[in-house]
């Protein structure tokens, strides 16, 4: 979502500049600022820049430069004439000396007032096509940015995969781990009398099925598969969907941790947990 573009052009004497930039944001908000005689076209170019933009928090700033000045102004000379007799009577009344008059009067709201004044066709297609050269900036800069987290995002995932495929070497003596701390704790509570083995043998075998994490590991998997099809689809706006699977991803990743109770598979879960917090970091980022 963060981006920077700008562009330029000259009309009639006057430089006219645009610049946009954006940050992270949860929905989608255009702060747009326009010289006096643009607002009219305020909406086409609001919708130009959103339709863009997409999600974030974007700013847009459009000025113009001019040694004419970019805004047009009128002086109201009744009311500047009023001003001016009553603020001299005051000075007179109380023996003061006059000052700046002019000054002070210039500076009440109202003496002077900005014209509307409607911008051109000619004008206005020069200023269409500067915005569009900001916009198009903006998005090839974001572009760019995109292609390097594309590359940072393949290479956490990739990590979660491997980390996930060392996890079986761990397996089987983790069963027989388990079997044997059953086993130990269960001599020591029954100390001398006997002990069913069939029995035994069955609540190792349910106590095992509340440990396994081949579901787990399945579904962690899949995740990963779907986070890659979806990472590559040709489609404008693809932050949330890939939000939600890394949550999917996130919920797997610790129930594996809570079930493992192996130190070296706990160890891969965190290892896991790292590339999965860099991948949520990038997603806030990621129209």
């Amino acid at each position: 979502m963060t981006g920077f573009g700008q562009a330029k052009g000259t009309f009639n004497g006057k430089t006219i500049k645009i610049e946009i930039k954006s940050l992270n944001g949860k929905t989608t908000d255009l702060r747009l600022k326009l010289p006096s005689s643009y607002k009219s076209k305020e909406i086409p170019l609001r919708n130009k820049i959103l339709g863009s933009a997409g999600r974030g928090k974007v700013d847009a700033n459009i000025t113009i430069e001019s040694d004419l000045g970019d805004e047009v102004y009128s002086l109201r000379s009744e009311l500047f004439k009023q001003y001016y007799k009553e603020l001299q009577a005051v000075y007179a009344d109380l023996s003061l000396q006059s000052g700046d008059i002019l000054q002070s009067i210039m500076r009440i709201p109202g003496v002077l007032y900005q014209k509307e004044v409607e911008i051109s066709d000619e004008e206005w297609s020069v200023v269409n096509d500067i915005v569009e050269n900001g916009i198009k900036q903006f998005n090839d800069f974001r572009l760019s940015e995109g292609k390097a987290m594309y590359k940072d995002l393949k290479t956490n995932l990739n990590n979660i995969r491997n980390s996930l495929a060392s996890v079986d070497q761990y397996e089987e003596n983790r069963v027989v781990k388990l079997k044997s701390r059953i086993k130990k704790n269960l001599e020591q509570f029954m100390k001398d009398e006997n002990v069913d083995q069939n029995r035994f043998e069955q609540e190792i075998l349910y106590y095992l099925e509340k440990l396994d994490i081949n579901e787990e590991k399945m579904r962690l998997s899949q995740h990963c598969n779907y986070f890659e099809d979806v990472l590559n689809e040709d489609v404008f706006s693809k932050g949330k969907k890939l939000s939600f699977i890394s949550q999917e991803m996130g919920r797997e990743i610790n129930t594996m941790g809570a079930k493992a109770q192996e130190h070296n598979i706990q160890q891969i879960v965190v290892r896991m947990k790292d590339d999965l917090e860099k991948i949520k970091e990038m997603m806030a980022n990621v129209l």
